[in-house]
């Protein structure tokens, strides 16, 4: 059970505590309830260029990383289509000094051309590196515009094309920085050697003048039910043939979530799992094989991806993963195969706990969820789980008119 205390500032900034004295460290966490999800088609990968901005200056503090690392602190953040997330951690005698660096990011980014440039092609090459001249680095880029028609889900947080970015202006980016980053579009969450009301005194000091900003009112067009299967076919100068698939799941806060993620265990997650051993190890089909998904609020995708054995055709190692997938919608799932899911998930969650740092992200994103509660209820729902959701999921997600199909070719 994780313990924690919750409370608002006048400005909208939701603020969590959870106290731990075992550790010497204290753990800033803060959450911006935007992704690339909130961005429009025309101007996209501009959630993730921010995440690089945030370390390019900001209004009072014109190089953020100096003085963290004079305190003793370290620092990261990432990008998702629903969120982006920043931390640091600091000696819990240090808190102060996080308290001054991101409330003054959260005031006001100096918005120089010379930072904006900088991150640009910064965020360029990762497009390029990652996604243009990688192998297989255009897959996903390609699935998600096969999946979704509406959605924009349909674009990867790096950007839909890498125009986008390159022609981003410095009247964009403030646009886009005063319409989310306002205290009334974030979370904070103070973890570690830390009090409640030591964390409400320097919450107050430090953020509690800035303007609220606009409650961002968020209204995406809902991805229509697919019915018809979609496939596309690339050819590339990659090693391997490799086959993607995917299908349309339920989205992270629906009860059938639960089912779909321990039936992804069940079939691809890791050497014991069905496709794994029925693909790869008896029929040697696929040199490694996988069953993920994302886990995004909106409706999302459940993937099985994997590499082909040279020779093997991808007609007839699809067909293989076609027949493994009759099989967990024919039949319930053995208990005890079932057990042992559930067994692999609650110890993920237990050792994710582990960390001071995973708790207070963790919190931060059951509260963007819409309750940080949440968060010690999460095994009780996996636990609640039967046999026969997961056959109903299976059934109702993996039929081929909610399937794409994207065969990668090696020249």
């Amino acid at each position: 059970m994780i313990q924690y205390n919750r409370f608002v500032l006048s400005n909208g900034l939701r603020v969590l505590v959870h106290e731990d004295a075992s550790t010497p460290m204290a753990v800033m966490n803060i959450l911006y309830d935007v992704g690339a999800r909130d961005e429009v088609p025309g101007k996209t990968g501009f959630a993730h260029l921010f995440e690089h901005l945030m370390f390019g200056g900001s209004v009072n503090i014109p190089d953020y990383d100096e003085p963290l690392q004079r305190a003793g602190g370290e620092n990261n953040a990432y990008t998702t289509n629903d969120l982006t997330n920043y931390y640091l951690q600091v000696p819990a005698e240090n808190l102060e000094t996080g308290f001054w660096l991101e409330s003054d990011r959260m005031l006001s980014l100096a918005f120089s051309a010379d930072s904006l440039e900088v991150q640009r092609k910064v965020v360029s090459e990762e497009f390029k590196e990652h996604y243009l001249n990688k192998p297989y680095g255009d897959a996903w880029m390609k699935m998600r515009e096969m999946a979704y028609t509406v959605h924009p889900y349909r674009w990867m947080t790096i950007g839909k094309e890498l125009s986008h970015i390159e022609n981003a202006t410095l009247g964009d980016v403030k646009a886009f920085f005063f319409q989310h980053y306002r205290p009334i579009n974030a979370i904070l969450v103070v973890a570690g050697k830390v009090t409640t009301a030591e964390v409400q005194r320097l919450a107050e000091k430090w953020f509690g003048p800035i303007e609220a900003g606009t409650p961002y009112v968020r209204n995406l067009p809902r991805e229509p039910l697919q019915e018809n299967a979609r496939k596309e076919v690339v050819e590339a100068g990659v090693p391997l043939d490799a086959l993607y698939k995917t299908w349309h799941m339920a989205g992270r806060t629906d009860p059938r979530y639960y089912a779909m993620d321990l039936l992804g265990e069940v079939l691809g997650g890791g050497a014991s799992s069905r496709l794994y051993q029925a693909l790869v190890k008896e029929k040697k089909l696929f040199s490694n094989i996988e069953c993920y998904h994302y886990g995004t609020l909106d409706p999302g995708l459940v993937a099985i991806d994997g590499k082909l054995v040279k020779g093997v055709a991808l007609e007839a190692a699809e067909a293989a993963v076609d027949e493994e997938l009759e099989k967990v919608k024919k039949e319930l799932i053995d208990s005890r195969e079932l057990e042992k899911v559930k067994h692999k998930t609650e110890s993920m969650i237990a050792f994710e706990d582990m960390s001071i740092t995973n708790r207070a992200a963790s919190l931060a994103s059951y509260e963007h969820m819409g309750d940080a509660s949440l968060m010690n209820k999460e095994l009780d729902k996996y636990r609640a789980v039967a046999a026969g959701a997961l056959l109903e999921e299976a059934r109702a997600v993996f039929v081929p008119e909610n399937s794409n199909t994207l065969y990668y070719h090696a020249k």
